[in-house]
């Protein structure tokens, strides 16, 4: 058995519709014996997970599952191989490493509580 990574896209609509066209890209860890069932076990997994549901304002939220963009082996698990990579242009670098470093200090807080409750 090989493991995969697949990227999944998924087109999210709200209401009619009328709005700028959002996106969500999921990486996906896939186990197979070959690169065609991955990705068709990568596929059957998008469409499985398609949604429609309503939202708090009532109004209608479609998740359509578009494809899958993207599908890697990885040969072994490495302690600390890359598994993905991408390059972001920000207009502001200053608030954008901010982000970054409240995501990691938030990543901190909450093992340090998983430690004190254990």
């Amino acid at each position: 058995m090989n493991w995969y990574l697949a990227r999944l896209v998924f087109r999210i609509i709200c209401g009619d519709g009328d709005h700028t066209p959002q996106f969500d890209e999921q990486l996906r860890l896939i186990s197979s014996p070959s690169t065609e069932e991955a990705f068709e076990k990568a596929r059957q997994t998008g469409q499985k997970e398609q949604e429609t549901f309503y939202n708090r304002k009532q109004q209608l939220v479609q998740w359509q599952f578009i494809n899958v963009s993207e599908l890697y082996e990885i040969s072994e698990l490495i302690d600390g191989a890359e598994l993905y990579s991408r390059i972001e242009e920000k207009d502001n670098a200053h608030a954008y490493i901010h982000v970054v470093n409240q995501k990691a200090e938030n990543i901190f807080s909450k093992s340090r509580q998983r430690l004190q409750l254990a």
